[in-house]
């Protein structure tokens, strides 16, 4: 920690004058120079230390001068959002500016907002003359002992957020978000957001020293004149409620850029893939999910890999026009053709050239389809993100939805780009086609995935199976009812057969007709990663409240409904019965249960008007 000496001592030479705390507008987050470290608190007690900061160029001096500290005044979010957690985001902050001369006499600024929900901060740098991004230099301090739910980073964030209490891990290197819990009660979410042009995607690597986190930047080899800026680095503080309701992620993310979103439309989509990996390339197959979704009214059915490749004397113009006929939007599959190409499923190279692009989206805007899923992306580059903003900006020119799969996490596109409905990078219900591993693990990893990748973006998990894929599950029917409302994503895509859903209740049935997908507001009333979680969304005057078991065990949870203000006249309950044979307890309620009993791996879900 030497190289950092000089800089250090000179911040702590200024800040007191006036400015050695600063906090959000309620107060409840402040950032305050300790012993040459930033010392970020909750409630005044220290939550997450920053050991270091800075970015260095390959031109710009490492070293850092503190020339004057400064608060700008009162960020203030307000907006709409068509999809997400909740339609109407509003925020506020205090925002400061440290502003530095590197030792080549060069400006940098760090710019931080204190939100009453936790920080964001960026560096912005000026004059810069055809230089390349070396390093960002911004290091978290995470001691060992500390209950943390990390994710080994893999290109594709389909991987388990397993509790632990060391940094010990595979390569050292850890995808976002990172969900710590510094003290009982009190969390910590790390992330980032707003991915521009010119900018990498970034992940935490702590092969230096166990407890020190910085932040790596992936690839990046664009050439930076003039001025630039990182994307922002944020950190959600508070309470597990605190958590799972912010919005911060999409209040730092660049407006809307669309002048026109009206033909955004959320909804459910019948999804051939989990239980024919191949059926894609065959008409009557498809037939099958169209037909499923236009008996249980879901807007969407998704045609999924190598439906270039459609079986003898068949065409994929037959399953749209049959989709068309019957009431049904379709969607289509592509290979985004840079990450897996070689032995991977087509239709490939349709949409790397602008050219062929506009073609390709020009096609399915005739042909009648609502939106692509864009598939095997390849990793965080620079290069991979502005390729995804390009499909984005292409695919909203042809009014066309977008889902990403193979790719990275949401980092506030969703605000950006509203016709960005939902994104993989979860290792979600498909896993049931590769590997055993998902049967044991399922539960206790659908029970966290709401306290850590679903906090930042929409999830495409592929919620709800009552029947087996290649390997079985042994959640609940109620837990996987439940997962449809658990999970935030504006496409939510059910991955059971045709006759396993519409052999349900029809109750069930007319549960998915009037399924919402996307909410006007969320409510987290009880849980803990990995035990259970319990989680309002709210869709006009209807609540829907959604629970689940993540333990083997039976338990017992005890919920209270306080912050829903809400007077039910109709409660449709939806029990697991622990009967095999007859597994569903469906009833009418008059009033709202202080308490339910979840089986081992079970659920419930309430419909409340």
């Amino acid at each position: 920690m030497k190289r950092f000496f000089f800089f250090m001592a000179a911040l702590s030479c200024l800040l007191p004058l006036g400015l050695r705390a600063q906090s959000s507008p309620n107060g409840r987050i402040s950032m305050e120079h300790r012993d040459g470290r930033f010392v970020v608190s909750y409630r005044h007690e220290p939550v997450l230390e920053l050991a270091d900061v800075g970015v260095e160029t390959t031109r710009k001096g490492r070293q850092l001068q503190l020339q004057k500290v400064e608060r700008t005044g009162r960020v203030r979010t307000d907006y709409d959002m068509p999809t997400g957690k909740r339609s109407h985001c509003r925020n506020r902050a205090n925002q400061y500016v440290f502003h530095y001369l590197d030792s080549e006499g060069q400006r940098q600024r760090l710019v931080v907002r204190l939100y009453d929900d936790g920080l964001a901060f960026r560096y912005e740098l000026e004059g810069l003359e055809g230089e390349r991004l070396k390093a960002e230099h911004t290091a978290y301090c995470i001691p060992e002992g500390v209950r943390r739910w990390m994710q080994s980073w893999t290109d594709g964030y389909e991987g388990f957020f397993p509790k632990s209490v060391t940094g010990e891990g595979r390569n050292h290197r850890w995808g976002y978000p990172a969900l710590l819990e510094p003290r009982d009660g009190v969390f910590a979410l790390i992330t980032e957001s707003n991915i521009e042009r010119r900018q990498s995607a970034s992940s935490l690597m702590n092969d230096r020293e166990p407890s020190l986190y910085r932040v790596f930047n992936d690839q990046n080899n664009a050439e930076l004149t003039g001025a630039w800026h990182t994307p922002w680095r944020v950190v959600i503080i508070g309470s597990l409620a605190d958590i799972v309701e912010s919005t911060i992620v999409t209040d730092v993310a660049e407006p809307c850029k669309m002048r026109d979103t009206d033909w955004v439309s959320p909804g459910v989509v019948s999804w051939v893939y989990w239980a024919h990996n191949h059926g894609s390339n065959d008409v009557d197959i498809l037939n099958q999910y169209t037909d499923l979704a236009a008996a249980l009214r879901l807007p969407y059915m998704l045609i999924d890999a190598e439906w270039d490749h459609m079986k003898s004397g068949q065409y994929i113009e037959d399953a749209l026009a049959y989709a068309h006929r019957n009431g049904v939007r379709p969607m289509i599959w592509y290979n985004s053709s840079v990450g897996w190409v070689d032995g991977a499923p087509g239709p490939k190279f349709r949409l790397n050239d602008p050219e062929k692009r506009e073609k390709e989206f020009g096609w399915c805007h005739r042909m009648g389809i609502a939106g692509v899923k864009i598939d095997f992306f390849a990793g965080d580059t620079q290069a991979n993100m502005d390729y995804q903003m390009d499909l984005l900006e292409a695919a909203a020119r042809h009014h066309l939805l977008v889902n990403f799969h193979g790719s990275t996490i949401p980092r506030g596109w969703q605000r950006t780009y509203p016709h960005l409905m939902s994104t993989e990078g979860v290792y979600g219900a498909e896993w049931y086609n590769n590997v055993p591993t998902f049967t044991t693990r399922a539960a206790r990893h659908n029970a966290t995935l709401p306290f850590t990748r679903n906090v930042i973006g929409p999830m495409d998990y592929t919620p709800c199976a009552f029947s087996d894929s290649q390997h079985p599950h042994i959640t609940t029917h109620a837990h996987e009812l439940a997962l449809t409302v658990l999970y935030e994503s504006a496409l939510q895509h059910l991955a059971d057969r045709p006759e396993s859903l519409l052999a349900q209740p029809l109750e069930v049935q007319r549960f998915f007709s009037q399924l919402p997908t996307a909410w006007d507001d969320i409510r987290l009333l009880s849980g803990y990663p990995g035990e259970s979680v319990v989680i309002a969304r709210r869709k006009g005057a209807k609540w829907y409240i959604a629970g689940i078991n993540g333990t083997d065990s039976e338990q017992t949870l005890q919920l209270s409904y306080a912050r829903l203000k809400v007077s039910p006249h109709n409660i449709q309950a939806f029990f697991d019965s622990g009967q095999s044979a007859q597994p569903w307890d469906i009833k009418s309620l008059r009033r709202l249960p202080s308490s339910v009993t979840l089986q081992p791996r079970g659920g419930f879900l309430l419909v409340v008007e």
